[in-house]
């Protein structure tokens, strides 16, 4: 598995809220090492994993230590929280309680008792009442912690000693911390002690409690000169047991930590804010202040499958990195891109902004995309629109307004929808753009954003990227057949009449792509040599027939793939690669894969949720020409960034080196039952072969197609009965049920 990021980390500060150093300008190649981090000491960011490998295995499992230090830097210090059992054996265990992480309560079901913990009562089986033997010899075993993450690796091993730990490490770079001293020494237990009896043998780097009374304890008996003494914050409202204090108040008396301890560990948010709509707040004074009395500062709560994370992030967990340290990620906005695959947007900018807008293609130019695309929809007297969909109901308000227009068009779609086709451009000028939930991801979007810009015709589209002067551009073209002879609309006439108005057939500095998944709309460009022609093959496919291959080249330079095409998977992790690509490329055809999402939910996770990781899986390890994201932002800060290379400068620590698809789940899994996929089918000819298009029939709309559409005269009125539009609403999902792909 190649390197990535872990999931659980935390990071020393490299103070990105202090003043940059002037002039700092990260060159693409070679790189330079950095003269000087803004640490408190001016080294590099330490990096450490809580727990090991814990968002994707059985927090503090030997899996998790022994894979985490494998993949993530070197040096690297693993995280471990200290528990006791009954016979002072030291365990890594994330919680106090053992059923939070283990199966220790369908094993011993009578055993759930209630003690009182630092003032809280606290029920569950806890550690102190089994010694060792005890859980080796029940054979307990530990399950994932966050119910939210995969359990498939769950139930497979023991708990594990810190003495394991530590064997598993190398170099040996281990953070202890001890959460419940005061519990434990009530129950005749000891941490210090414990500590104590193994510093030799374990050499522990760092030493942090949230106890203040324990830190002050040990403090005069280890060497400070080899373990550091971290005082760690809890939530600010949360009470200190040695002070009674809450540690807001504590955090304002930093001057009083530094007698006892070198450094503070405090939850992110106690740097950057996040307000109740998950918006970022100005950040705080908190790193400068510790940094000036002297304490080093580490954050924590970083995690890249976070469903709270501030919208500001869009998903991307190396953009909330971004805002503690530098990485090889900053600085590089001036960068020029490396070659590599096209940056397509989809519906422009459609994670930040809702598709199709002038907003999103705005703000797909802002972040780098290299190619701008317009879905090309047609109102019923003829006006072509960028819209993300022929239905309109998901992505602009005309459900407010046109329900009763809603009907269900088997060519189309099966389920109800309200059509673009079926609406003049009046009325489409008067809708908002919606940014909705991708169903896809279940995880909410921009809210801020969600109804702001406006949608724009093909015309209006072709005049921005003009100015805008983008690499290309591509237009969709999809329900052709329909159109003609349902609506009297050739579709593919008002394409080619807007492209050659925009002098676009006589372009030599802007690349023009056609895409549709109908061959026979790609036969109808094919007189301009210039456009290259994309086919979209929608279905998931293993393999390609080699007539299919003749087929394809017979009409289109290029296709474009969805991701399971590519890359099969299952229990949520990537399986392997079919020969699609390869077979694609030897018959010399360009490759293209979408969409793309920062989202987590629809990253494997062996690709560590992490959007970028899997853009260099697919840049990097499968070769494709272009990629297609709803976040052209997180692909250009990729190609721009030093990471980009494999081999980066050790300046950055390494380079981003893709994942190989499969091999984490097949080395751990053995089972063929288990990891068996359903067949793939493969693309034959008769999938790729379109009829000719119907004519266009006639008198359905005006022969004269207007060029641009009508100034809108304001708002559509709103349904008049409110009740007739809930009920029509029912009506429309009951109709979708289980018809929906």
């Amino acid at each position: 598995m190649g390197r990535g990021y872990i999931f659980f980390v935390f990071l020393l500060i490299h103070s990105a809220l202090a003043k940059k150093h002037p002039g700092i300008k990260l060159p693409e190649q070679p790189v330079q090492p950095l003269k000087k981090w803004l640490t408190l000491s001016g080294d590099k960011p330490e990096v450490v994993a809580r727990g090991g490998y814990s968002g994707l295995f059985p927090d503090s499992s030997s899996l998790a230590y022994e894979l985490g230090e494998g993949v993530t830097l070197p040096h690297t210090v693993f995280y471990c929280d200290l528990q006791l059992s009954k016979d002072s054996v030291g365990f890594c265990l994330r919680d106090i309680r053992l059923d939070n992480n283990t199966d220790i309560d369908t094993i011993f079901p009578k055993d759930k008792k209630f003690y009182d913990v630092n003032g809280k009562k606290v029920e569950g089986w806890f550690l102190i009442d089994y010694t060792a033997e005890d859980l080796f010899r029940s054979n307990t075993s530990l399950k994932q912690n966050d119910y939210t993450r995969s359990p498939v690796f769950d139930f497979m091993l023991p708990p594990a000693t810190v003495d394991d730990v530590a064997g598993l490490i190398k170099p040996n770079r281990l953070w202890l911390n001890v959460e419940h001293d005061m519990f434990y020494k009530l129950h005749k237990l000891e941490p210090e002690q414990y500590i104590l009896d193994t510093e030799r043998q374990m050499r522990y780097s760092f030493i942090s409690s949230p106890e203040i009374g324990f830190l002050k304890s040990i403090g005069g008996k280890i060497n400070k000169s080899k373990t550091k003494l971290i005082f760690k914050f809890l939530n600010a409202t949360a009470i200190e047991p040695t002070t009674k204090k809450e540690y807001g108040l504590i955090l304002k008396d930093l001057a009083s930590i530094k007698t006892f301890a070198s450094g503070i560990l405090v939850p992110k948010d106690y740097i950057w804010p996040v307000d109740a709509k998950r918006y970022l707040m100005p950040h705080t004074s908190l790193v400068l202040d510790a940094h000036k009395l002297g304490l080093e500062l580490y954050a924590s709560g970083f995690r890249n499958d976070d469903k709270l994370a501030s919208y500001n992030y869009s998903y991307n967990p190396i953009a909330e990195y971004l805002e503690f340290i530098d990485a090889c990620f900053a600085q590089n906005r001036d960068n020029k891109p490396a070659k590599g695959a096209l940056i397509i947007s989809h519906n422009g900018a459609s994670g930040l902004y809702p598709g199709s807008s002038d907003l999103a293609y705005q703000r797909a130019v802002d972040d780098g995309a290299d190619v701008i695309d317009c879905s090309v929809q047609m109102s019923s007297d003829g006006v072509a629109y960028c819209l993300p969909s022929v239905d309109l109901s998901g992505d602009t308000t005309a459900t407010t307004t046109y329900l009763p227009r809603a009907k269900t068009i088997p060519e189309i779609q099966p389920k109800a929808g309200i059509f673009s086709f079926e609406l003049t451009a009046s009325e489409i000028q008067g809708l908002k753009p919606e940014l909705p939930t991708p169903e896809e991801t279940s995880l909410p979007r921009n809210p801020e954003n969600r109804n702001k810009g406006k949608f724009i015709t093909l015309s209006e589209f072709l005049d921005l990227a003009k100015a805008k002067a983008v690499s290309g551009i591509l237009i969709n073209i999809e329900n052709a057949p329909y159109l003609a002879s349902n609506k009297g609309i050739s579709i593919t006439d008002v394409v080619a009449k807007a492209l050659v108005n925009a002098t676009f057939d006589k372009q030599v500095t802007q690349q023009v792509f056609i895409e549709s998944d109908d061959t026979s709309v790609l036969s109808s460009f094919k007189n301009v040599s210039s456009y290259k022609k994309i086919f979209n093959i929608k279905e998931i496919i293993g393999s390609v027939a080699k007539e299919s291959l003749e087929e394809i080249k017979k009409v289109a330079d290029g296709v474009m793939l969805r991701r399971q095409s590519i890359i099969t998977d299952k229990l949520g992790f990537s399986v392997g690669t079919t020969d699609v690509i390869k077979t694609m490329k030897s018959a010399n055809i360009s490759t293209y894969v979408g969409v793309l999402r920062n989202e987590f939910t629809v990253i494997p996770l062996d690709f560590d949720a992490d959007p970028t990781l899997e853009l260099a899986v697919y840049i990097n390890h499968m070769h494709v020409d272009g990629i297609v994201t709803d976040y052209p932002a997180t692909a250009s800060a990729y190609k721009r960034s030093p990471c980009f290379n494999p081999n980066a400068s050790p300046a950055y620590g390494f380079g981003i080196s893709p994942a190989e698809p499969g091999q984490l789940i097949n080395s751990i899994i053995q089972s063929k039952d288990i990891l068996a996929l359903a067949p793939v089918p493969a693309l034959t000819p008769k999938d790729v072969i379109d009829p000719p298009l119907p004519p266009v029939v006639e008198n359905v709309v005006k022969s004269t197609v207007p060029a641009t559409a009508p100034s809108p005269s304001g708002q559509p009125a709103n349904a008049a009965n409110l009740g007739l539009c809930l009920s029509l609403m029912m009506v429309l999902g009951f109709l979708s049920l289980g018809f929906y792909q």
